[in-house]
């Protein structure tokens, strides 16, 4: 029975978990996704501090302050980003305070540079400041206790900086997964080695080795391996140590050289089904013999492609830690320019070309000649993947599509 996209993505994933948890240094955390949750063990702020370079005073003394009756005080201390130094501001007295510097004892409010004569042993004082103003209040961003990251986080720059700025010197994060890619085809041959007649450069296995790095995978590419079961089956059982997730190319079909499927179909972990999408209905998934988790694709360079982002990549996601929408790519809806047709009882995956026209979104085949799963110029000037449903056969000019996008 032929299975939906939705079905196969969902029997994909069941394949694998997150990978185990272990700490490292924060500055090995890029790009990894949290284990556990990360909590302040402090407020943030710590202490009262300055949002202003000015002068910090006793609201009270400069209430009165205009350009034309200025208020005079004297300065009694100068306080750096990062002082200790605490002298106290009494009644007509100030202390020069940076920005970022602990608000001194006595003063409730900071008064802007900008609104003084900047000076070093008397200051005038042209405007009021309110009890508060420019001061950043103990707690104001985290009390102590607060998560500030939950578990399941990927650690971008600026959630590794919220880390580092709640004292955090280490993380619990998911490890990366290694994933170990292969081309299968005794008519591929490595680029820059002259093809004889019938055969091929292989560029499916440095494809989906770099969509899997794309996806945060550690990748080890194989390369081709020929359509001999012996080689298959070896160089496959030499990755059961290494691989968090197998992925080959090639020799799913009904083909007589379909060796990926002679070789694992036997396997009582293995299955090999129908899906209802163009292109890439055969497809292979399933657990090799120490339970390894294996997933076969087409191998036409744009079914492998087009496979990749349905079902390997919302894989990879999962092992590194992430779930629930971090699976999926960003979607739009676009307006078609250019109309073409679609296979019934397959949802269609079409590469295409985005344009952003006067806030309008349009798309149009990416391939000059054609959609066939063999085109793979046509996925260098991709931006995204227009999703037609199973129950439209053309799409035309005008139209309104669901389009993922898969480049920025």
């Amino acid at each position: 029975m032929i299975r939906t996209v939705d079905q196969h993505r969902d029997a994909v994933l069941g394949l694998v978990v997150p990978t185990a948890a272990h700490t490292v240094a924060l500055e090995d955390g890029a790009g990894l996704v949290l284990a556990e949750d990360v909590t302040a063990h402090e407020a943030l702020p710590r202490f009262d501090n300055s949002a202003m370079d000015g002068y910090a005073v006793r609201a009270a003394d400069v209430a009165g302050a205009t350009p034309g009756s200025p208020v005079h005080l004297r300065v009694v201390g100068d306080l750096a980003a990062g002082t200790d130094a605490e002298p106290v501001v009494e009644a007509g007295t100030a202390a020069r305070i940076m920005t970022g510097a602990p608000v001194p004892p006595g003063a409730d409010a900071i008064v802007p540079v900008e609104v003084t004569d900047a000076g070093i042993v008397e200051v005038e004082v042209r405007e009021p400041s309110p009890a508060g103003r420019h001061v950043r209040r103990v707690g104001e961003d985290v009390s102590a206790g607060d998560v500030v990251l939950r578990a399941g986080s990927e650690l971008t720059p600026y959630r590794l900086a919220a880390v580092a700025s709640v004292g955090r010197a280490e993380v619990v994060v998911h490890r990366r997964p290694v994933v170990v890619v292969l081309a299968t085809g005794s008519e591929l041959v490595t680029p820059g080695v002259a093809p004889r007649r019938g055969q091929i450069p292989d560029s499916n296995s440095y494809l989906l080795a770099a969509a899997a790095a794309a996806a945060g995978a550690r990748v080890q590419r194989l390369g081709v391996v020929p359509d001999d079961p012996d080689l298959l089956a070896e160089a496959l059982g030499a990755q059961y140590p290494a691989a968090d997730l197998v992925v080959t190319s090639g020799g799913v079909s009904v083909g007589a050289y379909d060796v990926v499927k002679e070789v694992l179909a036997p396997l009582p972990g293995m299955s090999f089904v129908s899906v209802a999408m163009q292109p890439g209905k055969p497809q292979g998934f399933g657990l090799l013999p120490d339970g390894t988790p294996v997933v076969s694709l087409p191998g036409n360079p744009v079914s492998a492609f087009v496979s990749f982002e349905a079902f390997v990549r919302p894989a990879i996601l999962r092992l590194r830690g992430l779930s629930g929408a971090a699976l999926e790519r960003p979607r739009l809806r676009a307006r078609v320019t250019q109309g073409w047709s679609s296979p019934a009882g397959r949802e269609q995956h079409i590469p295409v070309t985005i344009v952003e026209d006067d806030g309008e979104v349009l798309v149009r085949p990416a391939a000059a000649r054609g959609s066939g799963s063999h085109l793979v110029a046509s996925l260098a000037a991709a931006d995204g993947l227009a999703v037609v449903p199973a129950d439209v056969e053309q799409v035309t000019e005008g139209d309104h599509v669901t389009v993922i996008r898969i480049a920025s």
